[in-house]
């Protein structure tokens, strides 16, 4: 979510001083790529651009592309073959060997549902979004409609003017979207060629999570580096102890709460879903155990214990000896010692490897080296 941040903000530096902007979006993929569908660029007028649709083996020939549709001011779509060893556009032998079309659109500042805009939208609010974007892969030189819709998670609907007939075709697609919580590709044939035989047959219904939420329970030097990574992924950051000598805002300046508070009553002023995660790292093993007593009968799906193993042995004996058996379910969502093995000693590698694992749990994937990895490493 921090590479939409870091547009939307710089649409608005560009638009307060006059300067035009073009947005890249990889729409659609064959093969493999450094960067998936949804990956976005914004390119300004002088040549300045923000964020990235590659690992850099594209943003050199899209700054032309994007040049040459602030000149004709419409939506463009490309497509760049980097299985192609002879493209020297895209540069030799790169390996990914993936097909990669990009959607270039040109950004009308008047247009208050421009596609900037709707990403402002979807990216305002803690929620998930889905953003449809239309483009036809059959005839590229066809009007290219582009990003045309936000739907929210609260239902509430965003269309542009030339896409208010496709609401109600594409309505359902959009609510599978929210209910497998996943992107999908769709091509509309019959449906639209009723309504408009020049329109876009292929539509990128993507969906948009909200940022991860870390909770960092313990204020001291060890926490600043594990908010400064979780910071720079874009994630939103709280932090909680019990000490006001600590727990202060001038030290956690990207948290965006600061909360002095006893254990027990943390949960009553942290807003929790299915997104948020905590690392309990106050070193101080009273408040621990009262914390993980109260996250185990909340959904959180990370519970991150620092410590060795046996400070979580120990805590699941107090527990037993109070009466209290925690169920399986309760200790797959504890991880104790929090972290991946990757042999850490300083705080920083120490945050490294905690931010690795939370990334890992909240994608469903083992967090083992890709070398090993039998299949592609993209669904």
């Amino acid at each position: 979510m921090n590479e939409l941040q870091q547009i939307v903000q710089a649409y608005d530096t560009a638009k307060n001083a006059g300067r035009a902007c073009v947005l890249a979006t990889v729409v659609h993929l064959e093969g493999s790529s450094y960067r998936r569908p949804g990956a976005r660029m914004l390119v300004l007028e002088d040549g300045l651009m923000i964020g990235a649709i590659s690992g850099g083996c594209l943003e050199g020939d899209a700054l032309k592309k994007a040049l040459l549709t602030f000149t004709e001011q419409k939506t463009r779509l490309v497509t760049y073959d980097t299985s192609d060893e002879d493209d020297v556009s895209v540069g030799i032998q790169l390996g990914c060997e993936g097909v990669i079309q990009v959607l270039f659109e040109y950004i009308f500042a008047s247009d208050i549902n421009n596609p900037i805009e709707l990403i402002r939208k979807a990216i305002a609010k803690r929620q998930h979004a889905a953003l449809v974007t239309l483009f036809d892969l059959t005839d590229k030189k066809n009007n290219q409609m582009g990003t045309c819709l936000l739907q929210e998670q609260n239902g509430a609907i965003t269309v542009t003017n030339n896409a208010i007939h496709l609401q109600k075709i594409i309505e359902q697609d959009v609510n599978e979207v929210f209910l497998h919580s996943k992107s999908v590709f769709k091509k509309y044939t019959n449906e639209l060629a009723s309504i408009n035989e020049a329109i876009s047959t292929n539509v990128f219904i993507e969906y948009l999570e909200a940022p991860i939420s870390l909770v960092i329970v313990g204020a001291g030097n060890d926490a600043i580096p594990l908010m400064q990574i979780a910071t720079i992924l874009g994630w939103e950051v709280k932090i909680v102890d019990g000490r006001n000598t600590h727990a202060k805002a001038e030290r956690f300046i990207n948290a965006c709460q600061v909360l002095v508070s006893k254990p027990e009553a943390v949960l009553e002023q942290i807003e929790l879903d299915n997104r948020t995660c905590f690392v309990l790292m106050t070193h101080n093993y009273k408040y621990d155990l009262q914390m993980v007593k109260a996250l185990v009968q909340t959904e959180t799906p990370y519970i991150g214990l620092l410590g060795p193993k046996k400070k979580l042995e120990k805590m699941l004996e107090d527990f037993k000896k109070e009466g209290l058996e925690l169920s399986n379910q309760m200790l797959s969502r504890i991880y104790g010692p929090t972290g991946l093995d990757i042999g850490a000693e300083t705080a920083e590698e120490i945050a490294s490897s905690i931010i690795a694992e939370i990334q890992a749990v909240f994608n469903s994937k083992p967090g083992t080296m890709l070398k090993w990895k039998k299949n592609t490493i993209h669904n």
